[in-house]
């Protein structure tokens, strides 16, 4: 039995313009260009500012919204109501206004003699391009040099090859329709692993330091080397030196020559590209601290402030469409398009705004609480803070700070760091006193460094250590804090 009813719910839901902000808050300062070269492309009333000396005239906007409107997924109001009259065009009005104030988000302070600087474009060929090309030097099949891309088309970033022949077999005559056994493929592979640098395509690691070895000059250390890799390698890896001098019979120092001449190979040959494409990109920080007179000023980053401006023949359509709107509904329907674009650009100018003004008022919290890391650069100085800390200090949510933190960099007079990496939880210590653990982390890392490398630390030497320095950690906390730091245990640390 159906049946009707009347209830009343409490809903909260966002506004439209506070997703957007929302979202522009969490991008950084290389992606917000993005983002707003995507608003201008979009919306036609959105411009950038001109940066010639001449007086831009912008529209002042109605606050005619109330709180009942309704918005659709692009905050473009919906639901308008139908203009009948010349008095409904009179809100316009100000639109029109030569005498209002441009709508800019800084102004424009620089002279036509100042440089503009501009960096350029790097372009470089990839990881893959660069052993394609090399592949399309070898005198191949047409069949092999296909398999050969496809092989190359699977390689992880750091260069190994770990999809089994079978596999390639099959996705070849499913894919590119070749018929290509497992065996005749590792005939393609060895020609694959010829290729620059030396290890590439290797399918685990033993392999690739073989073929680093193999195109060495065949001195009596390498051969050795290699006979170690092919027969011992399971107790080269493990460090277990005293069973390697047993088994062959040779003496400390010829072992340690050896152990020198794998240590020179690169574990990662892939990365030898990668990482040399990494260095033509730039870190570009969304905030600067400077220090002057022993005072810490921050900056935003010029491209968070980006000069935008609602477009002056934008304006002037709403003059042209005023007249005609009266009496034709088409000149009506084009002057509540206008008004929606205006109202667009308008929102997403007021979001650039807010979203200058929280990042500087949560990163000047941030600075203010870490006031002697950013003075001297020591990160023994960091306190511990998370996000709660700052939001209570700004007054805003968690997610917010979040959001703020996420994917930028500040840069200081001792580096440019990732703002994350500003944020870690808190101990105390013997003395009673708050510590981060990027404190005690920094402890460990130095602790180490100066070891007894024949003889390296163990997890309980080192919680001693630190016990005995005031940090009161579990064996299993430092455990922890080793493995997140990225260093091996003692064993597989220790050298001759």
């Amino acid at each position: 039995m159906l049946k009707q009813g009347l209830s009343q719910k409490l809903l909260q839901k966002l506004s439209p313009q506070q997703i957007q902000l929302m979202k522009l808050i969490q991008l950084p300062v290389a992606m917000l260009e993005e983002r707003i070269k995507q608003e201008i492309e979009e919306n036609p009333a959105l411009e950038e500012a001109n940066n010639n000396n001449e007086e831009i005239y912008e529209a002042d906007l109605p606050d005619n919204e109330s709180p009942e409107d309704e918005y659709d997924e692009d905050g473009v109001l919906i639901d308008q109501p139908e203009i009948t009259s010349i008095e409904d065009f009179d809100e316009y009005e100000s639109l029109l206004s030569e005498d209002t104030p441009d709508y800019k988000l800084k102004a424009n302070n620089y002279s036509a003699d100042d440089e503009e600087y501009q960096a350029p474009v790097v372009s470089s060929e990839t990881f893959y391009e660069n052993l394609i090309h090399q592949l399309g030097m070898l005198r191949l099949p047409d069949t092999w040099r296909i398999a050969g891309e496809y092989i190359i088309g699977n390689l992880d970033d750091d260069g190994y090859l770990r999809r089994d022949l079978e596999s390639l077999s099959d996705d070849l005559l499913f894919t590119k329709n070749i018929s290509i056994s497992p065996s005749e493929l590792e005939q393609v592979l060895r020609k694959v692993q010829q290729l620059d640098p030396p290890g590439i395509a290797a399918r685990d690691l033993r392999e690739c330091l073989l073929l680093q070895l193999l195109r060495r000059p065949q001195t009596p250390e390498v051969k050795l080397a290699i006979k170690i890799l092919e027969n011992h390698f399971d107790e080269f890896a493990k460090k277990h030196y005293e069973k390697l001098l047993d088994r062959l019979g040779i003496d400390e120092d010829t072992l340690k020559d050896v152990i020198t001449e794998i240590s020179q190979l690169n574990p990662k040959p892939g990365l030898q590209i990668n990482t040399a494409l990494d260095r033509d990109l730039s870190i570009i920080p969304d905030f600067i601290i400077t220090i002057n007179n022993d005072k810490l000023e921050l900056t935003l980053n010029e491209r968070n402030a980006p000069e935008l401006n609602i477009s002056r023949e934008y304006k002037e359509l709403l003059q042209a469409y005023k007249e005609g709107a009266k009496t034709n509904k088409s000149q009506k329907e084009a002057l509540m398009f206008v008004k929606q674009k205006l109202d667009s650009a308008k929102w997403f100018i007021d979001a650039i705004q807010q979203r200058q003004q929280t990042l500087l008022i949560t990163m000047s919290a941030i600075m203010n609480y870490q006031k002697e890391f950013f003075l001297t650069g020591d990160w023994t100085k960091l306190r511990p803070m998370i996000l709660k800390d700052i939001a209570d200090e700004v007054g805003l949510d968690i997610s917010t700070i979040s959001r703020v933190a996420s994917n930028k960099y500040v840069q200081t007079p001792f580096g440019t760091f990732l703002l994350k990496e500003l944020f870690s939880e808190g101990m105390t210590t013997s003395d009673g006193e708050e510590v981060s653990t990027k404190e005690i982390k920094k402890i460990m890392e130095q602790a180490i460094a100066d070891e007894n490398k024949s003889k390296p630390y163990t997890d309980d030497q080192l919680c001693k250590i630190l016990n005995e320095k005031g940090y009161p950690l579990a064996r299993r906390t430092v455990a922890k804090y080793r493995e997140q730091l990225g260093i091996p245990v003692a064993r597989l640390r220790k050298q001759l």
